[in-house]
């Protein structure tokens, strides 16, 4: 920590507040403080009955994740097409996926295989209406079942602390600003030091069975301590999680999860990146 004694702008609030023009950062473009679409523009389907509107990040990456998990399984009814949401060009305040999703946050869903279509937005619930539609990692003992849900509701809640938090000041922002970095630091280590416990008593999230709590986590932590997010794993000292990198390395290493990863994807290696994907010969 640095020993500025004023390590950060004082700010006065205005007595009503209006945004900066341009607010900075990364994602300056697309931010503004209403909802609502901002040009008329269709959603593309495909053939399959699981429609997929989303992109390669990590909130994507879940659901991705939990459909080729579905595959392997052998539930042929999760075939899905997967469509490119370009969030930094504004794709998802485009009036179908408004419809679809009226808080304009990827991933969304739309399962049009029966007769009237459901759309499913947020990816906490898309992870349950899948695991619930296919009766699949997601256990029906109460106790165990309730457990999955503590979980995936912890990830909900915490992950943008890291997210909106750390990974916004320390990678985003237009100017690195030692208070908000630290604040969101030293919140991202506790959130760790909270799984690396867990998982010093247990295989996976829940318990002994891979579930939704994993898929919905691993692509955030396991993310953090595999040194994929922000470039921030030596200065978050994530070696210190052995534990957590211990299960981060086994879900990794599952052959869905790695499909599942590389859907949506627009960066890293050219041979990781799979923009869309329309049928199962598009990972191969």
């Amino acid at each position: 920590m640095s020993s500025n004694s004023n390590p950060f702008t004082p700010y006065v609030p205005p007595k009503v507040w209006s945004p900066a023009t341009p607010s900075g950062g990364a994602f300056a473009s697309i931010n503004r403080p209403i909802a609502g679409a901002t040009h008329e523009q269709e959603l593309p389907v495909g053939k399959h009955p699981l429609q997929l509107y989303s992109l390669g990040t990590p909130n994507g990456q879940k659901v991705t994740i939990m459909l080729e998990e579905l595959l392997a399984a052998g539930h042929g009814g999760a075939e899905y097409d997967a469509w490119l949401i370009k969030i930094g060009e504004g794709a998802q305040f485009g009036s179908g996926f408004v419809d679809v999703n009226p808080n304009s946050k990827i991933p969304a869903l739309v399962d049009r295989s029966g007769d009237t279509p459901v759309r499913v937005f947020e990816s906490g619930s898309i992870l349950v209406y899948l695991a619930e539609k296919f009766g699949a990692f997601l256990p029906q003992d109460i106790p165990a079942r309730t457990e999955t849900f503590n979980w995936l509701m912890w990830q909900m809640g915490s992950a943008p602390f890291v997210g909106g938090g750390f990974g916004h000041f320390f990678a985003y922002a237009p100017e690195k600003l030692e208070y908000p970095i630290n604040r969101y630091a030293m919140e991202t280590k506790r959130q760790l030091d909270v799984l690396d416990r867990l998982l010093a008593e247990r295989r996976f999230v829940a318990g002994d069975d891979y579930t939704i709590a994993d898929m919905a986590i691993w692509p955030w932590y396991g993310g953090l301590v595999l040194g994929e997010l922000y470039g921030a794993g030596e200065f978050l000292s994530v070696h210190q999680y052995q534990q957590v990198r211990r299960w981060a390395d086994e879900v990794l290493a599952r052959p869905a999860v790695q499909r599942g990863r590389r859907v949506n994807s627009v960066r890293g290696a050219p041979e990781q990146q799979v923009p869309e994907r329309h049928a199962a010969s598009d990972l191969d």
